[in-house]
């Protein structure tokens, strides 16, 4: 049986109140019955909103990031327990913009990855590369080192994961890679993860650079993208939801 694809909105440093609750409820009135699963992942101040508008819907709630550390003198950090109670059921960790301005390394993303799957949380593995790695011809090289910290740290439970590949050099620039482009590091990902657990086809493998409602559905189409990890589209409700749509086809 073919799994649901995902699409997972990532809303980054955005949102008001008001502005939460006018897509959220335009994006829950847009869905009817789902053949795709949906998540919104939003700044940790809205989690108790959005947990509050989300009920009824077809909308699972996540977080942009958790702690690697259970408890303790971590000023600003959030931990899977507090996220738990807020009903969250996935979280982002590695995402390109915590590696670059945060300096978080492969094996920090390793630890965050095994906190959230202990405390019952899907994390959404980013892996990617920069453009001059790309130019240099290193991207099989980076994206499997980057998920190997990840498989040698959680390789018990690794089908549990999510992963998403997000060339940073296509992240918020409008630039996209190719169907093509994405399939094949796509492809490369599914063989690492099936050298790792026999139940590699389980793992949803999303496509995160600047997925909009134009090229949803040509990227979704490739043989291993099984979803997105949308920025800024997620952020207005038509283009979401056609990218939903396209998911769901």
């Amino acid at each position: 049986m073919r799994k649901r694809k995902l699409i997972a909105g990532n809303w980054k440093m955005n949102g008001t109140l008001e502005a939460n609750d006018a897509l959220l409820r335009a994006v829950a009135a847009g869905i009817n019955e789902l053949a795709c699963q949906v998540v919104v992942c939003v700044p940790a101040p809205y989690l108790a909103q959005v947990q509050m508008l989300r009920q009824g819907s077809k909308i699972e709630l996540g977080a942009q990031d958790v702690s690697r550390h259970a408890t303790g003198a971590y000023t600003g950090e959030v931990s899977a327990t507090m996220l738990r109670e807020f009903g969250v059921r996935y979280a982002i960790v590695g995402h390109s913009e915590r590696r670059q301005c945060h300096g978080e390394t492969d094996a920090i993303v390793a630890e965050k990855a095994r906190t959230a799957l202990a405390h019952g949380i899907t994390p959404i593995v980013c892996v990617g590369e920069t453009l001059a790695e790309r130019e240099a011809g290193q991207t099989e090289e980076v994206v499997k080192r980057q998920l190997a910290a990840v498989i040698h740290v959680n390789g018990h439970c690794i089908s549990e994961i999510v992963v998403a590949y997000e060339p940073v050099w296509a992240i918020g620039t409008g630039k996209t890679a190719s169907p093509e482009q994405a399939q094949q590091v796509h492809a490369l990902l599914r063989q690492q993860l099936a050298a790792a657990t026999e139940h590699a086809e389980r793992v949803h493998l999303l496509y995160g650079g600047s997925m909009n409602a134009a090229n949803a559905a040509t990227l979704l189409a490739q043989t291993d993208i099984d979803g997105g990890l949308v920025g800024g589209a997620s952020l207005k409700a038509p283009d979401f939801l056609q990218i939903i749509a396209a998911a769901c086809a």
